[in-house]
Parts: C-alpha cells; structure tokens; sequence
C-alpha cells in the first residue's frame, strides 16, 4: 500500500477510532501514515501509539476563513508527499479537495438541522462532490445524494466496530448500579445531541408499559442537561449513567434502541448485534441494513411507533428469542475487510483521470 496522509476533523469518537483503525492496518503494511487533525484527536486516539506520525492541523466543526485557508495550504504541503489523501468527514473533506490532488473522502455522517448550518453544509457538499476523486458513503441515501451533486466514483464504506472486550463488571453489578432491580432495561449509546432524536426516545418512555422498562441512555453531550432535567420534572423511567463500556452495559439489554433521525454505520449498533442483542431502531440512513432481520425498525420522530415495537418485543419473549438468535448470526464487517476495501479504493485513485 501507497504512503497515506488521513485527515480528519473534530471527532465524538467513532469517526477517530475508524482513522486510528486504518492508521494502524497500513502502517503494519510497512508503509508511512501521517494523521493530520486538530490536536485534540491525537490525545483522544492516539494515533502515534499505532505508528502513525501526527501533524496538528486545525479543522474546526464550523467555517473560519482565515484559518481554513492557512489549512489548506498546510494540507497541500503534507499531501505533496503523500501517495493517498484519505479524508474523513465533510469539513476535512471539503479543505482536502481544496488542496488539490486525487483524494479519497470517506463521508460518516449526514445533516439533521437546518439554518444557516445547513446552507453551509450543502455548499461543502458541492465540494467534495467535484473536488474528491473517490467517495466513500456509510449509507445508501448519501450515496445518492453525492451522485446527484455530481461525484464522479462513490461506493459504500466499510466501518467495522472494534471487538468488545471483557466485561468489566458483573450483570448483577451493573444492574445495582442503575437502580434496574428485575426490570428490562432498554439501552441506548449515543452521544446526546440533536441527531440522535433522544426527544423522541423521551416521549416514548413517557407513554404505558406493561413490563415497567427502564430506560438507560449512555453517553455524554450537550443535550445532556435538557434532557435531565425534562426526566426529573416528569419522572420519566430514564437514566442518564454518562459515558460507560458498552460490553457491561449489553450484558443487561433487553435490546438496543436506536431512535436515532439520521445514523449511518453505527458501532453500538455492531456492538449489539454481536452480543446478541435485537434492535429497534429508526429507518434511516443505513440502518435498515445493518439491522436486517435482528430487529424491528419504525419511522423516525414516532414516539408512538417507537413504543408500539419496544413493548412488542418485551411482551414477547418468543419474538425477542428470534431475534436474538438473528443478531448473533449476523455476518459483520472486520477490520480485514475494511483494509481490503480501501486498498482497492486507493489502487482506483488513478483511472479516469
């Protein structure tokens, strides 16, 4: 594999671990990865740890001119020896197709919010569309909509979640420490911003169960603070335990629940379906894929639908039981699968030129 410069822009987490992922496939190769990224990335994923050389690069979530420009420049100049530009996002992606050069842009996310947000993102949507020589979508409605826009190769991407590992906790402790006692628990991991369409999760919890569900949101955001206090003022059945490991949390999961306006390849989903844990998530993006015969899926900022399915499923244990057994069985994307994907992307960099 070609010398590979991988840029990306501010990461929640899931976007870093998949460059960290790649950093470390092709530095093992033999050949020399630069990461370029704000510095922030470095401390969170540890780029240097795999191999990689990491070149502080300020790529912000919103536009600042000047700054972008300087960027743009400092990306030129790391990318002259580079054989590959792989940029992650669409910021990163934009200010890569800027610098010119063939690149690859790897897009992980759609938007959900509109205003003055939106018009921006649709003006860096143009870009990568003309400027990226090869575009890769984590769902099939952005690789329509990059088509639309003109983009001359798009294909899907391929996003494996890390393997879990070991609990770090009992089932028994785990459940003490949510106060679950024998009640199902319904599990969401998602960072706690408008995207994630966890309003609708609320309204949800608000309406009759049968089974008495606890819901258990886990992440961190800058909803967080709304969101508890609209749990305290109605007592709703939802906790907010914050940041905790995924493979303590499923051992308890009745299902995962992804209410989510806009997902594409999320690893908590992965992480699920190979705990075997059922699925009910929204149909959008690239869910219904991923998904497939594992879970149930409603339409998105339905809190009715949504709690139609979950109490089907909970009242249910035939019906759960299948579909447990369904995502254990599901075949998932690994990280040799992943290397393999953009080593025949990059070898595509020079055709149709």
């Amino acid at each position: 594999m070609r010398d590979l410069l991988l840029v990306l822009g501010t990461s929640a987490g899931g976007v870093g671990r998949h460059v960290r992922m790649l950093a470390e496939g092709v530095t093992a190769t033999g050949a020399s990865v630069v990461v370029a990224g704000p510095r922030e990335a470095e401390h969170d994923f540890g780029f240097t740890a795999v191999g990689a050389r990491f070149a502080p690069l300020p790529i912000a979530d919103r536009p600042r001119p000047a700054e972008d420009l300087r960027t743009v420049r400092e990306l030129r100049r790391l990318a002259a020896g580079a054989g590959v530009v792989h940029a992650h996002g669409l910021r990163a992606g934009a200010l890569a197709g800027l610098a010119g050069g063939p690149v690859v842009v790897t897009l992980h996310n759609a938007l959900t919010a509109g205003g003055a947000v939106g018009v921006v993102y649709r003006v860096l949507e143009r870009v990568v569309a003309r400027r990226a020589r090869h575009i890769l979508v984590v769902s099939p409605d952005l690789g329509e909509r990059m088509r639309r826009l003109g983009a001359r190769r798009v294909s899907p991407a391929v996003v494996p979640a890390p393997l879990l590992g070991a609990p770090t906790k009992t089932a028994a402790e785990v459940r003490a420490e949510l106060g679950a006692g024998e009640r199902p628990v319904l599990l969401t991991l998602a960072r706690l911003a408008q995207q994630k369409g966890l309003e609708t999760l609320l309204d949800a919890a608000a309406l009759p169960y049968g089974t008495r569900p606890l819901f258990v949101v886990a992440g961190d955001g800058p909803l967080r603070g709304a969101l508890q206090a609209r749990i305290d003022a109605e007592g709703l059945p939802v906790t907010l335990p914050g940041v905790a490991a995924p493979q303590d949390l499923l051992q308890v999961a009745a299902a995962l629940v992804v209410p989510s306006r806009w997902e594409g390849q999320p690893l908590s989903v992965q992480e699920a379906l190979r705990a075997g844990r059922p699925v009910v998530a929204t149909a959008v993006g690239g869910l219904p894929d991923m998904v497939g015969d594992a879970g149930l899926l409603v339409p998105p900022d339905d809190p009715r639908a949504l709690q139609r399915e979950i109490a089907r499923l909970l009242e249910a244990p035939g019906l759960a039981a299948q579909l447990s057994a369904n995502a254990a069985a599901r075949r998932l994307p690994t990280t040799d699968d992943a290397l393999r994907a953009v080593s025949e992307t990059y070898d595509t960099l020079n055709e149709g030129k």
